[in-house]
């Protein structure tokens, strides 16, 4: 048995990189896991390897939302995980970069939860926002990125506050990984033009010398899910190497 037996899980950016590894940890451990996606093939070639449900979800779009979350009466677990990094200072990024950064990390996660809250709250369960060490610590080149991941941060915590008020049963926390090596981190240096001397600054943020592996966060997402968290709720859980130290 695993310990998210019975429970039916909600990824969002669920095709690939942290998305990706949380979907596989959670089938593995026994949950019902729809993968959502923007990007349909490989979100249905995902699925079909680990037994999940696919559906197509832009998170910037109110309708796709409804749409995506129609087929289920119930949801135990929604992980916000879609997101996108502008690399650009306050004086080099452009105001459409800015709210494009906002629609998809902030607005997605808001409208997630507004989404799936009706079929979350009679029973109870799980909200997973993915933040960031951006969300609690600056860099002068991810002006957009910081002030997204922030917002997250403490979307979060009023959330939580909310859900314990009304008696919902339903936690709320934030994931703050440092730099993970996923395809966001390719599409990052991509923007760079130095990537050899953006990732080597990547690595030395975290005393420990290394990136992260998807894995290292899904298996927080993982206790997360599962009722072990019961008492945690508005909390952020930063699994980032030491760079927050």
């Amino acid at each position: 048995m695993g310990v998210l037996d019975g429970k039916v899980t909600f990824v969002t950016g669920g095709a690939s990189g942290l998305g990706e590894a949380i979907a596989r940890a959670f089938a593995a451990e026994g949950a019902s896991v729809v993968v959502a996606d923007i990007d349909v093939a490989g979100g249905e070639t995902l699925a079909a390897q680990i037994g999940a449900q696919f559906v197509p979800l832009d998170v910037t779009q109110e309708g796709s939302w409804a749409e995506a979350v129609a087929p289920f009466e119930r949801i135990d677990v929604l992980v916000n995980n879609a997101g996108i990094t502008t690399l650009g200072s306050v004086e080099e990024i452009t105001l459409d970069q800015f709210r494009h950064e906002l629609d998809i990390d902030v607005l997605g996660v808001f409208m997630g939860i507004q989404a799936t809250l009706p079929r979350m709250k009679t029973h109870g369960g799980s909200i997973i926002n993915m933040s960031s060490l951006s969300g609690v610590k600056a860099s002068a080149n991810l002006v957009a990125y910081n002030a997204a991941k922030a917002a997250v941060t403490l979307m979060t915590k009023s959330c939580a506050l909310h859900f314990a008020d009304k008696g919902y049963g339903i936690r709320c926390n934030s994931i703050h990984p440092g730099a993970i090596h996923t395809p966001i981190i390719d599409k990052v240096l991509a923007q760079s033009d130095d990537p050899d001397a953006l990732y080597r600054s990547f690595v030395d943020v975290h005393p420990v010398k290394r990136l992260g592996k998807p894995e290292e966060i899904a298996a927080i997402a993982v206790y997360l899910a599962s009722d072990a968290s019961a008492f945690a709720t508005g909390a952020e859980f930063r699994v980032d190497g030491g760079a927050s130290i």
